[in-house]
């Protein structure tokens, strides 16, 4: 299952403009009932703009549907799809993801970034030196970890704390920390 950093990264479409970036904020599990509802576990920490006449997409292809209902459920989230009535229907959407497009996503306080906008970011310590490329991102509940990966495929581990992210500039596309010691793994 993709974590809620979870995307399709940019990428250039023959006319050399980047393609848009999906988040996915749920994955379909299996039909309920008789009227086209699929349950779906969601993947987002923002469910509450998940709501009808919203547009998502569905699937590897991205397929766009609007949300004709949405209520909470045990297991998840109960969501129909207009256009789409009976279990039979909405069957062929079992175990997809659902997205919403990167661009449609609201922003942030200043100082909070989503996922998706870190990763990639070229990671430099606070003596200018190249670390390496923010690769993925760890969600541990106390605090999110950032994976780095170097040219060579070595991966190192910071913390998202503080003490150890000193600035992110998304704009350039640059990150700059201050290594602890032992974080490299060095006595």
């Amino acid at each position: 299952m993709p974590p809620r950093a979870s995307m399709t990264p940019p990428e250039k479409n023959a006319s050399g403009q980047d393609t848009p970036v999906y988040l996915a904020v749920g994955q379909l599990r299996r039909p309920h009932g008789v009227h086209g509802e699929m349950l779906m576990t969601v993947l987002t920490d923002f469910p509450e703009r998940i709501k009808p006449e919203k547009r998502l997409f569905v699937g590897d292809q991205y397929e766009p549907l609007l949300v004709h209902s949405l209520r909470h459920h045990a297991q998840g989230v109960l969501i129909s799809f207009q256009g789409f009535d009976t279990p039979e229907s909405v069957g062929r959407f079992r175990n997809q993801y659902v997205f919403v497009a990167a661009a449609d996503v609201p922003p942030l306080p200043d100082g909070e970034y989503y996922h998706h906008q870190l990763i990639g970011l070229q990671v430099f310590s606070e003596n200018d030196e190249h670390l390496g490329t923010l690769t993925e991102i760890l969600e541990t509940g106390a605090n999110d970890v950032y994976v780095v990966t170097d040219d060579a495929g070595k991966e190192l581990l910071l913390p998202a704390i503080p003490a150890v992210i000193l600035d992110i500039d998304v704009e350039r596309g640059q990150m700059r920390v201050h290594l602890l010691p032992g974080l490299r793994g060095e006595e």
